[in-house]
């Protein structure tokens, strides 16, 4: 597996790969809109999106962050794993080089934002905790960098 930082060549993949994700959650396969240009929506903004390949150049996840104005905070945002690659570190890896990346742009702390129902996003109230992130608001986890 490689992470690469978002390139427009794998926009299409990596559309039906969030898609893919959201259907095997049993979650309705809509786009946030932020997807559709992501070069706009973070790239463009100092912010950063990353893409994880496997070996034959396919997209098997995703994830970005973009800074609270002002301040020392940031949110990651669209973590998302190809179904049939969970469970196999692609999920950490790439929170690992979004961390990497706000710290080196200053970030002190990295903000989560999760959905509800609770049942719905089981995956992501278990996989937060496991790399350092607390609860501090309903739906809202957090670690300091």
């Amino acid at each position: 597996m490689t992470i690469i930082l978002y390139d427009d060549r794998y926009r299409g993949d990596m559309i039906a790969m969030v898609l893919e994700a959201k259907a095997a959650l049993g979650r309705e396969p809509r786009l946030n809109e932020d997807l559709l240009d992501v070069k706009e929506n973070y790239l463009d903004r100092g912010f950063g999106f990353w893409l994880a390949l496997d070996g034959d150049g396919r997209v098997v996840g995703c994830v970005g962050w973009s800074r609270k104005p002002e301040t020392g905070e940031a949110f990651l945002h669209r973590l998302y794993v190809r179904a049939s690659r969970k469970r196999q570190g692609v999920g950490s890896a790439l929170l690992e080089t979004a961390e990497s990346h706000m710290r080196d742009a200053g970030v002190k702390t990295a903000h989560v934002h999760l959905g509800e129902p609770r049942e719905q996003w089981f995956e992501s109230y278990a996989f937060y905790p496991k790399h350092g992130y607390a609860e501090y608001a309903p739906r809202y986890m957090k670690k300091e960098l």
